[in-house]
């Protein structure tokens, strides 16, 4: 059982990097299920090995990909930070199509479960809305797929950026807006991003990882802003299909879900949709980073328990 980096050339152009790992020996035959990583903002895959060796442990394959602007992924139009110079949110829509149906090629009928965990959330769930077909569950973590008054604030703030500043340059106003506000919840602060995690260790990994904690585009946050509305349209919702299983997470202290109820909210609006098979989980003293808190073996364990009773 190994977890190992390879490439693949989306339509959009862009070589995306990604790590995969299957199930060990005593497992034999195919994966019960292969789990689709998507990512959050300002990280990289790469950070989800620890959470994938436990589902491989437990019978199930797992890809994740570094999204456009992100990590080891590259793309002509993409510098770190942005997901495209235009069309952005749909680059990155097909980028994960691209990987679905890689893993597919490369798995023969084994259902594959889109994930994402923040911004990776709001990718899923944009996924799942455009490619219901593609999946056969969908886990959304953390995240404020929610329209409210942030996102009007964001989406207001951003246009007038966008045309004094143009999209390619970094947002420092939308980084107080967010991570800095948000931060503010667990001051006296050690760190700037604290309100990941109460895990000081796993905090300190990401400040010291170049590849985390970047500033991003005003584009990138205008097509980010875009998934969001997307996602939280309940005409949208309603297509999602009756039957498909979906698991939703978030932290009570977490801030950037609104310590939890946008993520409630979304499995109400599901639910009212018709959707037959919703899961909410809110953890009790639980910041942004379920699967880097002090309480992710609880996480996970829960996760593969839900995976099981279905595949």
């Amino acid at each position: 059982m190994a977890w190992t980096q390879n490439t693949h050339t989306s339509p959009t152009g862009a070589q995306l990097n990604y790590y995969v790992i299957l199930p060990p020996q005593k497992h034999r035959g195919k994966p019960r299920a292969i789990l689709q990583i998507n990512h959050g903002m300002a990280e990289q895959a790469s950070r989800y090995q620890r959470f994938a060796e436990a589902l491989a442990n437990a019978g199930y394959g797992v890809y994740a990909h570094d999204h456009r602007g992100h990590g080891a992924t590259t793309a002509p139009d993409a510098p770190l930070g942005t997901f495209a110079k235009t069309d952005g949110w749909n680059k990155v829509i097909a980028d994960v199509h691209a990987m679905n149906t890689l893993i597919k090629s490369q798995n023969p009928n084994v259902p594959v479960i889109a994930f994402g965990h923040s911004m990776g959330a709001i990718i899923t769930l944009g996924y799942s809305l455009t490619h219901p077909q593609s999946i056969a569950a969908s886990a959304i973590w953390n995240s404020g797929v929610e329209t409210g008054a942030l996102g009007f604030v964001l989406k207001s703030v951003l246009k007038i950026q966008r045309m004094f500043l143009g999209s390619d340059v970094p947002s420092a106003l939308i980084k107080k807006l967010t991570f800095d506000t948000w931060n503010k919840e667990f001051a006296p602060n050690r760190t700037e991003f604290d309100w990941l995690s109460r895990d000081a260790a796993e905090v300190d990994k990401y400040v010291a990882d170049p590849l985390c904690g970047f500033n991003c585009s005003i584009g990138l946050w205008i097509d980010l802003v875009e998934g969001v509305y997307f996602g939280a349209d309940n005409n949208n919702l309603a297509k999602l299909p009756n039957a498909l299983p979906v698991h939703l997470q978030a932290g009570a202290k977490d801030p950037c879900s609104n310590h939890g109820s946008a993520v409630a909210n979304i499995a109400k609006r599901m639910e009212a949709a018709g959707l037959s098979d919703v899961t909410l989980n809110i953890l009790a003293d639980t910041r942004h980073e379920s699967l880097n808190e002090i309480n992710r073996d609880q996480s996970t364990t829960d996760f593969i328990d839900w995976l099981n009773k279905r595949f």
